[in-house]
């Protein structure tokens, strides 16, 4: 199943946490959170920086990989998912992470219930990661998708963290609380 929501959209922080609650299940174990990308970037730093908000709201049901300080790249992630499935082999993993798309998909968020594919954008052949994916489309999906990643403006990516980070930490307490 697949949920968007527009970053505008008022109800989008609710919206993607109902689509996480759904699309994950039961917990049997906190989850782990990989977000995924680089602070090189304006248009690939949305999972760094939204790894960045989460830690920074202490209050989190679950582990979280890939900040400014310590990002998680699109290269590292065939280590990354063998070194999280035998550390966490029993929690979920939801990967974030920047795409390109469609014009009219800009500003989209969106929450898969597959693994996520990094690098797919920039036409890089690398491995699958996590159980959910959750993306936000920063940029129009092109040859030249690289250098529109970084015309994208800070502002969307900001944006589109505080969203990503609020609805998963209302996610995890709710789960917390369970």
């Amino acid at each position: 199943m697949e949920y968007s929501f527009h970053f505008y959209n008022a109800l989008a922080e609710t919206g993607l946490t109902i689509a996480l609650s759904r699309s994950i299940g039961e917990l049997s174990a906190p989850p782990v959170i990989l977000c995924i990308g680089s602070d090189l970037a304006v248009g690939d730093s949305l999972g760094p920086v939204t790894g960045t908000m989460l830690r920074r709201k202490g209050e989190l049901f679950g582990y979280v990989y890939g900040t400014l300080k310590n990002p998680v790249t699109a290269k590292e992630v065939k280590y990354v998912d063998s070194f999280l499935r035998k550390t966490h082999p029993s929690s979920k993993i939801i990967a974030v992470d920047a795409a390109v798309g469609d014009e009219n998909d800009i500003g989209l968020i969106k929450v898969v219930d597959a693994p996520l594919k990094p690098g797919s954008g920039a036409n890089k052949k690398l491995g699958r990661v996590g159980d959910i994916s959750v993306l936000g489309i920063v940029a129009r999906k092109s040859a030249f998708s690289y250098s529109l990643i970084n015309l994208t403006r800070l502002n969307v990516i900001y944006t589109m963290a505080e969203i990503i980070s609020g609805a998963i930490s209302s996610f995890s307490i709710q789960r917390a609380a369970v």
